[in-house]
C-alpha cells in the first residue's frame, strides 16, 4: 500500500512537471477539452471524463477563468455523481456554483443548480433542497429569456413530484413540457417525457393511454435515447404492468432494466475512474496548500502594517494618561457624592447578607423536602416493581400502571425543582465527553415514542450529514434541553408531528456550531405568552386544557442554554403551531475523541455471588433492598442502625456495605468514621435520597467509596458495587506479604 500511493505521488508529480513544461493550451482549445469531457460523460467513460475534466480544472485555474473552472467542476460532479458517490458530487457542484457566482453568465448557473436538483431529488431524496435548486434554475433560464433550458429544469420538476406519487402536483408541469416541447425541447429528453406521460395517466388509470407513452418511450430509446433514460422507462414500465397483473411482462421489463443498469457500471470502468478520482483528490490537496501560501503572504503584510498600530497604541495611551490626569483634578468635586455612596453600599451589603441568608434557608429546605419525597418514593417504585415481578398477572393492570406512572411523575417534578435550585445557585459545571448528536437525538425520540402513540403524534429527525461523526461537550445537558422541548411539544400537539432537526450553520477552528430546532403543528403560543414561558412556574393554555406539569421545563431549557453561553428563540402562531430554535458550539477534535472513548472502560457484570451488608431504618426500603440484592444472586444481611452495623462488621466479613446517610442516634457518617476508626477497609456505598453534591465532600472526608441516589435502576447499583469490589481486591493484591 505504502509503494503504491508513493507511486501515485510520484506519478502526480511528473504531470505537474509535464503541465509547467507544456504551454497553457488557448481559452477555445480549453473549451472544446470540456466539451470532449461531456461527451465522454454522456458514453459511460468515466475514465476519461474524469481526466479531461482534471486537465479542464488545471488549465482554467492556471488562467485564473471562472467560468472554465465552474464547467470542470460541474462535469467532475456529474461524474461522481452517475458513480454513485453522491455527497463528493455534492462538494463539487457547490465549488462549480461558487465560481459560477462570480461571472455573469447565467447558463452555467442555471445547469449547476439543475444538477444540484438532481441529486437532492433522485438520490439524497432531500426533496426540499432540491426543488429549491430547480426553481433558482428556472429563474436563471427565465433570465436567460432560455425557453429550451426551462423546459429541461420542469421536466425534471414533473420527474420529482411522480416518483413521489405527487401526480397532481406535478402534471402543470408535465402540461407545460406537452405544450413547448416539440418547439423547444430536443432529442436527449424526449424519451424521459414519453416515460413521464405514461406514468401520469397510469396513475389515472388511463391504461391505454399510458400503454402507447410508455412502448414510445421504449422505441425511442432504443432507437436514439441514452441508455440510463431507457433503463427507468423499462423500471417505470415494470411497475405498471405489475400494478395491472401483467407479471411476465414486468419481470421481463425488470431483466432489461437491470442488464442496461449492468452495461453502464461495469467493474472494470469504475476501478479506471477510481484512480482518476486519486488524481483529483490530490490535485485539490494541492491547491489548498498554494491558498495556504498566499494566506502565509497576507500574515506577512499584517506583521508590517503592525508597527502602524503600535504608533497608534502609543498615541491612545497619551491620552488616556491625559483623562486619567483630569479624572484626577475632579476628583475632590467627588468626594462628597462617594461619601454617600459608601452609606449606600453598606447598605447594599446589608441587604445581600440577608438574601444570602434567605437563600441558604430556601436551599436547606428544598435539599430536606428532596430528600423526605425522595425516601417513601423509593419505597413505592420498588414495592410496584415486586409486585410486577412475583404477580405476572398484573402486569397488564391499570391500576398498577397508574401507581407506577404516579411515582415517577412525583420523582420528576421532585427533580425539576431540585434541579432549577442547582442552576439558579451556578451549581452546574458543563461536562465534556464524545457523542454522536444523530444518536442522542434518535434516543430521545425513541423514549418518548410512547407519549407520542398516545397522542397519536409523529416524531421526525433530520440530523445534517455535514456534523462530523463524534461531537465533543456536555451531552446529557443537551439531552435534557431536546427532552424537555420536545416533550412540550408532545404536550400540546393531538394528531401532529413533531420536527426534530440539526444543522451545521458554521465552523471556526475546532468549533462546530450546530443549530437545533424543535417545530410542532400543535396550538401554538399566543403572542402575548410568549415572553412569558421560560418563567418558572408559568403554563400558558390551562383554561382551555389541562395540561400537567410543574411549569419548570422551559425555565430549565432556557438557563441550560444559557450555561452553552447561547439563547434560545420560539416562532409561534396559535393554531398552527412552535418553532423552538438555539445554537450550540461543540468541539471536534479527532484525536481527543479517540483518546476519550479509548479511556471508557467496558463494564463486564460478575456473575460471582457478593455478601453485602445494607444499613437502614426504613423497613420499607429495607424490603425493596433486600429484594433487589438477592433478585441478583447475591446474599444480603440487614441491620437497622450504625451500632449494628459496627457490631456485626467485627465479627463478620462482608464484600460491601451499603450505608443510609440519615438514621437515628448515628448518621451514616459517623458511622463510616468509626468503622475506618476500627481497621475495617470494606467498601462502603452511601445509599442515600440526599442529592449528590450536597454530600460528595462529608461522604469523602468520612471514608465511603461511592454514592448512589434513591431511587436508583438496579443496573447502575451492581454497577458500581462491582467497581469496589474490584478496586477493593486489586488494592489487597498489590499489598506486600509479610
Amino acid at each position: 500500500m505504502r509503494i503504491f500511493i508513493l507511486l501515485l505521488f510520484l506519478l502526480n508529480s511528473f504531470s505537474n512537471n509535464l503541465f509547467a513544461q507544456t504551454k497553457t493550451p488557448t481559452k477555445p482549445e480549453i473549451k472544446k477539452l470540456a466539451k470532449e469531457a461531456v461527451v465522454y460523460l454522456n458514453n459511460a467513460n468515466f475514465e476519461k471524463s474524469i481526466s479531461l475534466s482534471r486537465q479542464v480544472l488545471h488549465y482554467a485555474t492556471s488562467i485564473k477563468d471562472d467560468y472554465l473552472i465552474a464547467v470542470s467542476y460541474n462535469t467532475l460532479a456529474a461524474n461522481l455523481d452517475e458513480l454513485s458517490e453522491f455527497d463528493k458530487a455534492i462538494l463539487y457542484y457547490n465549488k462549480g456554483l461558487f465560481y459560477a457566482n462570480k461571472t455573469n453568465n447565467d447558463t452555467i448557473k442555471n445547469w449547476i443548480n439543475n444538477n444540484l436538483g438532481n441529486v437532492y431529488c433522485f438520490e439524497k431524496k432531500q426533496y426540499e433542497k432540491g426543488i429549491r435548486h430547480y426553481k433558482k434554475s428556472l429563474e436563471y433560464s427565465q433570465k436567460a429569456a432560455d425557453t429550451s433550458q426551462i423546459v429541461f429544469t420542469k421536466l425534471n420538476i414533473a420527474w420529482v413530484y411522480f416518483d413521489i406519487g405527487h401526480f397532481d402536483e406535478g402534471f402543470p408541469y408535465l402540461k407545460f413540457i406537452n405544450t413547448y416541447h416539440p418547439k423547444f425541447g430536443d432529442k436527449s429528453t424526449i424519451v424521459v417525457l414519453n416515460m413521464l406521460n405514461g406514468m401520469y395517466f397510469g396513475s389515472k388509470g388511463e391504461n391505454q393511454k399510458a400503454e402507447s407513452y410508455f412502448s414510445n418511450a421504449i422505441k425511442l430509446g432504443n432507437l436514439e435515447g441514452t441508455k440510463s433514460d431507457l433503463s427507468y422507462s423499462h423500471q417505470e414500465y415494470s411497475k405498471f404492468l405489475l400494478k395491472n397483473g401483467r407479471y411476465k411482462e414486468a419481470y421481463e421489463n425488470l431483466a432489461l432494466y437491470n442488464t442496461i443498469k449492468e452495461e453502464l457500471y461495469n467493474q472494470e470502468k469504475l476501478k479506471k475512474a477510481d484512480i482518476a478520482g486519486v488524481h483529483l483528490e490530490l490535485d485539490e490537496y494541492k491547491r489548498e496548500v498554494d491558498k495556504i501560501e498566499v494566506e502565509k503572504n497576507l500574515q506577512a503584510q499584517s506583521l508590517k502594517k503592525s508597527k502602524i498600530i503600535v504608533i497608534l497604541f502609543i498615541i491612545a495611551l497619551l491620552v488616556v494618561l491625559m483623562l486619567l490626569y483630569s479624572v484626577y483634578k475632579n476628583y475632590s468635586f467627588k468626594k462628597k457624592a462617594n461619601q454617600e455612596l459608601t452609606i449606600a453600599n453598606e447598605e447594599l451589603i446589608i441587604a445581600k447578607e440577608r438574601a444570602e441568608e434567605a437563600s441558604l434557608l430556601k436551599t436547606q429546605f428544598v435539599s430536606t423536602m428532596s430528600h423526605e419525597l425522595r425516601t417513601p418514593l423509593y419505597g413505592v417504585i420498588g414495592i410496584t416493581n415486586m409486585l410486577l415481578d412475583e404477580h405476572k398477572e398484573l402486569a397488564n393492570s391499570p391500576h398498577l400502571s397508574s401507581l407506577k406512572f404516579s411515582a415517577r411523575y412525583l420523582l420528576s417534578l421532585v427533580n425539576d425543582i431540585l434541579h432549577i435550585n442547582k442552576i439558579e445557585e451556578n451549581r452546574i459545571v458543563l461536562e465534556s465527553a464524545a457523542f454522536n448528536v444523530s444518536d442522542e437525538i434518535i434516543m430521545i425520540k425513541n423514549s418518548l415514542s410512547f407519549i407520542a402513540q398516545n397522542n397519536n403524534d409523529t416524531i421526525i429527525v433530520a440530523v445534517d450529514p455535514d456534523i462530523p461523526e463524534y461531537l465533543i461537550g456536555d451531552k446529557l445537558r443537551l439531552s435534557q434541553i431536546l427532552m424537555n422541548l420536545v416533550s412540550n411539544a408532545l404536550k400540546f400537539t393531538k394528531n401532529g408531528e413533531i420536527k426534530i432537526t440539526a444543522n451545521l450553520v458554521k465552523v471556526e477552528n475546532k468549533s462546530h456550531y450546530i443549530e437545533f430546532q424543535v417545530k410542532d403543528n400543535g396550538i401554538g403560543i399566543a403572542a402575548d405568552d410568549q415572553d412569558k414561558i421560560f418563567e418558572k412556574f408559568v403554563q400558558v393554555g390551562r383554561n382551555e386544557n389541562d395540561y400537567q406539569g410543574t411549569g419548570l421545563g422551559l425555565a430549565i431549557v432556557k438557563r441550560l442554554v444559557t450555561l452553552f453561553n447561547s439563547n434560545i428563540s420560539l416562532e409561534s402562531e396559535v393554531g398552527a403551531g412552535t418553532t423552538f430554535k438555539f445554537t450550540i458550539a461543540f468541539d471536534y477534535d479527532p484525536d481527543k475523541t479517540n483518546e476519550i472513548i479509548n479511556s471508557i472502560k467496558v463494564d463486564l457484570t460478575s456473575s460471582q455471588i457478593f455478601k453485602i451488608l445494607v444499613v437502614e431504618d426504613n423497613k420499607i426500603n429495607q424490603t425493596v433492598t433486600r429484594r433487589i440484592i438477592e433478585k441478583n444472586n447475591c446474599s444480603c444481611a440487614i441491620v437497622n442502625d450504625g451500632f449494628q452495623a459496627i457490631e456485626i462488621l467485627e465479627k463478620e466479613t462482608f464484600d460491601i456495605v451499603l450505608m443510609d446517610i440519615n438514621m437515628p442516634m448515628m448518621n451514616g457518617f459517623e458511622t463510616t468514621r468509626k468503622i475506618r476508626l476500627n481497621g475495617i477497609k470494606t467498601p462502603i456505598i452511601a445509599l442515600t435520597a440526599f442529592a449528590k453534591d450536597e454530600i460528595t465532600e462529608e461522604a469523602i472526608s468520612a471514608g465511603m467509596n461511592d454514592i448512589i441516589i434513591k431511587p436508583f435502576e438496579p443496573l447502575k447499583l451492581f454497577k458500581v458495587i462491582n467497581d469496589q469490589i474490584n478496586k477493593a481486591r486489586k488494592a489487597e493484591a498489590a499489598l506486600p506479604i509479610a
